[in-house]
């Protein structure tokens, strides 16, 4: 309903507020220096690193493309990106300023949105928008349970290989921020994807509040312009997949002054229960 209040608020100055000015200022920084880049080739994946205060930015290079990213903290993947709970403290298709949070017992931000190209697209008419947390990966199990037949290279899959490097397995892999995919919910409260509305050299760019692992997969549908299942997905979308590029920067170091990582949720209750007394 127009006009109805958020769930999750804080007042001024709490918790949910952002530092709008200064990740402005990341976002022009003019002296960042690129200490990684390469491409994510189609149908496929790659794990990275992005240390604290780095910047990075995924890139569709040569057309539209679909990227599905899971986060971790790099040094405890038990902390990860909480999907669900970041959709009610910020929204449910993510822009500027949004940030990702960590599951529990954490619940810090892991990223914060410093870059988005396609920040403009708003509402489309059927109610699509970008960079969508309503959604999940595609994986393997659904498709063959529509199709009946085996197919190794979706999101779930790609995601799975791409971490393995990291010492971690299929378990780790979680809900998923669907980059550049475009979604929402028709007049049946289905969810649906539309075309993929980037362009080459448009991009996503965040800002790490944390050391983090990030995962990519370069989407099997491409840019979604074909049905993956259901009438109309006879026809393969191969030719409508395209890479991804991933930068990372090393921001100037003296727009981190007076930043600091975030602390863990403070939280340090038993949840009720009591310790038992020994003997």
């Amino acid at each position: 309903m127009a006009g109805t209040a958020a769930a999750y608020q804080a007042d001024e100055g709490g918790p949910l507020d952002v530092d709008r000015a200064f990740y402005d200022r990341v976002a022009a920084d003019a002296g960042r220096e690129l200490v990684d880049r390469f491409t994510v080739p189609v149908r496929s994946g790659r794990a990275w690193e992005v240390p604290a205060g780095h910047v990075c930015r995924l890139v569709t290079v040569d057309g539209p493309q679909v990227g599905d990213l899971n986060v971790w903290n790099r040094h405890d993947p038990r902390e990860r990106l909480w999907a669900s709970r970041t959709r009610q403290l910020q929204r449910a298709h993510v822009s500027l300023y949004d940030r990702l949070w960590s599951t529990l017992p954490f619940l810090r931000p892991l990223l914060t949105v410093t870059g988005d190209t396609l920040a403009s697209y708003g509402r489309d008419a059927e109610g699509g928008r970008v960079h969508d947390l309503l959604g999940t990966r595609c994986d393997p199990y659904v498709n063959r349970m529509l199709t009946g037949e085996d197919f190794d290279f979706h999101c779930h899959s790609n995601l799975v290989r791409a971490v393995l490097p990291y010492g971690l397995t299929e378990f780790d892999v979680h809900d998923v921020l669907n980059v550049f995919q475009c979604t929402g919910l028709n007049d049946d409260d289905r969810y649906f994807m539309k075309d993929c509305p980037a362009r080459p050299g448009d991009h996503f760019e965040f800002f790490a509040e944390l050391d983090l692992l990030c995962a990519l997969s370069t989407c099997p549908g491409g840019d979604l312009s074909v049905p993956m299942w259901g009438p109309g997905s006879d026809v393969d979308p191969a030719e409508f997949c395209h890479p991804i590029g991933v930068e990372v920067y090393r921001v100037d170091p003296a727009l981190l002054t007076d930043w600091a990582p975030p602390e863990p949720a403070a939280y340090r209750g038993l949840h009720g229960m009591t310790c038992p007394l020994g003997p």
